[in-house]
């Protein structure tokens, strides 16, 4: 690796050393994504002559993110950080950053691989196509017959061989292999599971707070279009000419609408996300049960109270209502279901419905309104219920599935800080990720630890960020303290201001839930 210039698939690539690591940024994976490739999956970058100065990381994917638009479309990169001085098949961790398919990126400084790479670990990051130019499924429209489905699934599959393929030359070893990711980045991780193209890529996987069954088919794909063509004003004719031609942050008028109206046309339906096709020909729980991640041994878990990110009096991502989740059941077919639904997440309605379990229909302009009593009833039970709807539910699924195939470990992230208790958040979805980057300087690090002693937050970095490297470099977290998971009535590693291995019964929890399916037509 001398002068840092090494030899990769597509070229020469030069690093820098910086703080005592060794960082290519910005390296391109893919050929850009624009003109005649927009709405086409990624195809490897064309080899270039001399060196590429992988001094910066690369512009973020098109996004609309915190009142601002911004990105390209040019944006297929992928990162290395790795320690310096010498060092040959060292394990490769493979960061797949989150964002609800929509926005983040691979260059947050929140995500920076430093603190993996201090540990002998070659740390990896990539960029992706997010929301219209990577997740929306054009394919079904007059005039869209030539887009492709799942550009951004894509992305993530070629990087992945590209991880597979070059990381040799960095000092890595492809066979030593994991891959994480948080939220959308964790159901990635989960997708990878089931992908056959990438199957013998990683031996290892994190999938952190992840949304397994936000997979669309190409049906269900056309609910959310619908809001978007409304909010974009376009019609069904004339979308491939616009699709094609119109400035990409156009799209995102459109796509926020989307966002925002969703919930009241589908309760309960995903943003848009993968679509299953050839490329993810099962969905991830199905394909995990048949086998699909064999010998892969998996780290998977979620935070406490996942749902107040979402659950909102208005613009809400999830149902907020009882008549919200009532119209969820009956248009799933699942209106039987609705009373013991009701009566797990919310116990004093029990016998409020109790008249409605013997009959043969369950409606949803039946449900009297109870919103003056569910946000004293031991919190608001919408949260508790898109905390395990989204994901505490389907991860159990998952970990369950793959404990037949491959060693598993389950957690869940409880550490309520000071800031968390005092607006309501909780330990909420993302709260995890200053502990396991072990991050304090980031904006929403401040946020989580502001006001708590110095000897908590370094506590809680070191209880989640020390198993997750233990599990990089020996595959096994913490033998000493967590066992792997054994099935719905099983240890469970909680990190909290104690952290403790629990045994956890949640077997009530996935009764009440059984194998019911919704939006999978």
């Amino acid at each position: 690796m001398k002068d840092y210039i090494v030899s990769i698939n597509s070229g020469k690539v030069k690093g820098y050393e910086r703080d005592g690591f060794i960082e290519y940024l910005g390296m391109p994976y893919a050929k850009p994504p624009v003109g005649k490739l927009r709405f086409k999956r990624s195809i490897p970058v064309d080899p270039w002559d001399g060196v590429f100065d992988a001094k910066e990381y690369g512009d973020v994917s098109v996004q609309f993110d915190e009142g601002k638009l911004i990105g390209s479309e040019d944006c297929l990169t992928i990162n290395v950080q790795r320690p310096a001085g010498e060092g040959e098949n060292l394990p490769v961790l493979v960061w797949i950053h989150g964002g609800g398919y929509n926005t983040g990126s691979a260059s947050c400084p929140l995500t920076d691989g430093r603190c993996f790479a201090e540990n002998g670990i070659v740390f990896v990051s990539l960029q992706y196509r997010l929301n219209v130019l990577g997740f929306y499924d054009f394919t079904t429209y007059p005039g869209c017959e030539d887009f492709d489905s799942n550009c951004g699934l894509s992305d993530q599959i070629l990087a992945l061989k590209w991880v597979h393929d070059n990381i040799a030359a960095f000092g890595g070893d492809p066979e030593n292999v994991t891959i994480m990711g948080e939220s959308a980045g964790g159901a990635s991780v989960v997708n990878m599971l089931a992908c056959p193209s990438v199957k013998g890529y990683f031996r290892k996987a994190i999938a952190q707070s992840g949304l397994p069954n936000c997979v669309m088919t190409h049906e269900t794909a056309r609910e959310n279009i619908s809001i978007f063509l409304e909010a974009m004003g376009w019609t069904e004719e004339n979308m491939a000419e616009h699709l094609m031609n119109d400035d990409p942050f156009e799209f995102q008028k459109g796509n926020t609408a989307v966002a925002e109206k969703h919930q009241y046309r589908n309760p309960g339906m995903f943003l848009p996300g993968p679509i299953q096709d050839d490329l993810l020909p099962v969905r991830p729980i199905d394909a995990v049960r048949n086998g699909s991640a064999e010998g892969v041994k998996l780290i998977i878990g979620s935070n406490m109270h996942e749902g107040t990110m979402f659950v909102h009096p208005e613009k809400t991502g999830f149902p907020n209502s009882w008549a919200m989740v009532a119209e969820m059941f009956e248009k799933n077919g699942h209106s039987p279901e609705i009373p013991e639904i009701i009566s797990y997440y919310q116990p004093s309605a029990k016998d409020k419905f109790s008249k409605f379990k013997a009959g043969e229909e369950f409606s949803c302009d039946a449900i009297p309104d109870l919103k003056e009593e569910y946000r004293t009833e031991g919190g608001d039970p919408f949260i508790a219920f898109a905390t395990d709807y989204a994901f505490q539910m389907p991860a159990l699924k998952i970990a369950d599935a793959q404990k037949n195939f491959g060693d598993v470990w389950m957690y869940r992230f409880e550490f309520v800080s000071k800031s968390g208790e005092e607006t309501g958040w909780k330990a909420s979805h993302a709260f995890d990720l200053p502990c396991m980057f072990a991050n304090t300087d980031f904006g929403f690090s401040h946020f989580l630890f502001d006001g708590e002693p110095e000897e908590v937050v370094n506590y809680m970095i070191d209880s989640m960020h020390r198993p997750w490297v233990n599990f990089v470099l020996t595959d096994e977290p913490d033998p000493e303290n967590w066992p792997r998971f054994t099935g719905y009535d099983s240890p469970v590693r909680i990190f909290d201001r104690v952290t403790h291995t629990e045994q956890l019964d949640r077997t009530d929890l996935m009764n009440v839930w059984k194998d019911m399916r919704f939006y999978e037509d």
